[in-house]
C-alpha cells in the first residue's frame, strides 16, 4: 500500500484538468501546486534517507505497477495538450486565464512528459524507448533522448557537458548554453554513430533527421486541426516544459566537477558528482528523480530502487523549492556556494 504514494504524481495532470474545466484563477492550479504547495510540503516533512533491502529491491523490480505508472504518462500529456488547444481555440478567455493554462500545461509536459521520458529513455526495451520519445514530442525536445544518454551521462560534471552548470553561472545564461549546446551535441553524437557504421549522414537512419520530421509533423497536425493561430501556443507550452527541464539540469550538478586523471580522462562518475534530495514530496511527484546521485552512479537502476548515497552532496530542500531558489541567482549562490565549499572540505578529509 505504501507504494500507492506515487499516485500523487498524477495530482499534477489532475490539477491541469481542473484548470481546463474551471478556468478563472484555477487556470494557475498546476503552477500553484508545483511551486507553492509542493515546496511547502517538502519544507514541513523530513527527508528520508532510508534504502530498501536487497530482497525488497527484487520485489519492487518484479512489480509491474511501477512501470505502468510511467507508461500512461505520455498518453495523458497528449490528451491534455489536445484539450488545451481546444480550450484556447474556443476563445473567451481573459489574458490571465490563457496565460495560466499555458503555464499549467507546460509544467505538466515538463514534470510528467520530459521527466518520465528521461526514466524510460534509460531502458533497453524498444517499447519503453518509444514512449520516451513520444513524451518528448510535444516539447519538441526529442534530441534529449540522444544527448542525455550518450552525451550527458558520459561528460557530466565536466566542461564538455552543456547540461552541467558552472559555479556562479546564472540560470538564465545556463538556459542558452545548455539548450543550444545539447542540440549541437545530439547532432554530433548521431553523426559519429552513423560514421562508425559507414552509413550516410543524410538519410532516414539519422535519428536527428527523423526527430525533426516527427516534430514538424506534430506542429503541422496542430495547425491542420486548430489553425495557424495555435502555433504560438504549441511553441509556448513546449518552451515552458523545456525551461522546467533545464532548471532541473541546472540544480542537479551545479558547480560539481570530476577530477581529471593523468591520462587526460575524467574520473568515473560517482555519487559526489550530483546534487541529491531525499525530500519526500519532490521524490514522489518526480518519480525519484531527486535521488539523482544514485541515478548517475548507475543509470540502469529503475526509479523505484534508487538509493540514498552517504557521499552525495545534498540540496537544502526538494527540487520544486530548489528550482524556485535557482531563479533568484544571488540567493542561490548564497546558499549553494557554501554547500560547494563544505563538500570540497569533506572530500579533502575523506
Amino acid at each position: 500500500m505504501k507504494d500507492l504514494k506515487y499516485l500523487l504524481a498524477y495530482s499534477i495532470p489532475l490539477s491541469a484538468v481542473l484548470a481546463l474545466l474551471w478556468q478563472g484563477w484555477w487556470s494557475w492550479a498546476t503552477v500553484i501546486l508545483a511551486f507553492g504547495i509542493f515546496p511547502l510540503l517538502d519544507a514541513l516533512f523530513p527527508a528520508s534517507t532510508a534504502n530498501y533491502s536487497e530482497s525488497e529491491e527484487k520485489s519492487r523490480l518484479s512489480n509491474r505497477f511501477f512501470d505502468m505508472l510511467l507508461y500512461i504518462c505520455a498518453p495523458i500529456c497528449f490528451v491534455l495538450v489536445f484539450f488545451y488547444f481546444k480550450t484556447i481555440q474556443t476563445g473567451g478567455l481573459d489574458t490571465y486565464e490563457w496565460l495560466g493554462l499555458t503555464f499549467s500545461i507546460g509544467v505538466v509536459l515538463g514534470a510528467l512528459g520530459i521527466n518520465v521520458a528521461h526514466e524510460l529513455g534509460h531502458r533497453a526495451n524498444k517499447w519503453e524507448q518509444f514512449l520516451a520519445k513520444a513524451g518528448l514530442l510535444t516539447v519538441l525536445y526529442q534530441h534529449f533522448f540522444i544527448e542525455h544518454n550518450r552525451g550527458h551521462h558520459k561528460h557530466v560534471s565536466t566542461d564538455k557537458d552543456p547540461a552541467t552548470a558552472r559555479k556562479n553561472e546564472w540560470v538564465y545564461a545556463f538556459f542558452f548554453r545548455s539548450i543550444i549546446g545539447q542540440y549541437i551535441s545530439a547532432w554530433q553524437l548521431e553523426n559519429d554513430r552513423l560514421r562508425k557504421k559507414g552509413l550516410s549522414l543524410i538519410s532516414w537512419e539519422n535519428e536527428m533527421i527523423r526527430f525533426t520530421v516527427y516534430q514538424t509533423a506534430y506542429l503541422l497536425v496542430v495547425v491542420g486541426i486548430f489553425g495557424w493561430t495555435m502555433l504560438p501556443y504549441a511553441l509556448a507550452i513546449a518552451l515552458i516544459g523545456v525551461l522546467l527541464l533545464e532548471t532541473i539540469n541546472y540544480i542537479e550538478h551545479y558547480g560539481l566537477r570530476r577530477k581529471m586523471l593523468p591520462s587526460g580522462r575524467p574520473e568515473r562518475v560517482l555519487p559526489k558528482h550530483s546534487w541529491n534530495s531525499d525530500h519526500e514530496m519532490g521524490r514522489i511527484v518526480l518519480f525519484e528523480l531527486t535521488r539523482h546521485s544514485d541515478h548517475h552512479y548507475l543509470a540502469s537502476r529503475k526509479y523505484q530502487i534508487l538509493r540514498h548515497m552517504e557521499e552525495s552532496p545534498q540540496l537544502p530542500t526538494g527540487y520544486p523549492g530548489s528550482m524556485l531558489m535557482a531563479l533568484v541567482p544571488p540567493l542561490w549562490f548564497l546558499v549553494m556556494n557554501k554547500r560547494l565549499e563544505d563538500q570540497a572540505r569533506q572530500l579533502e578529509l575523506a
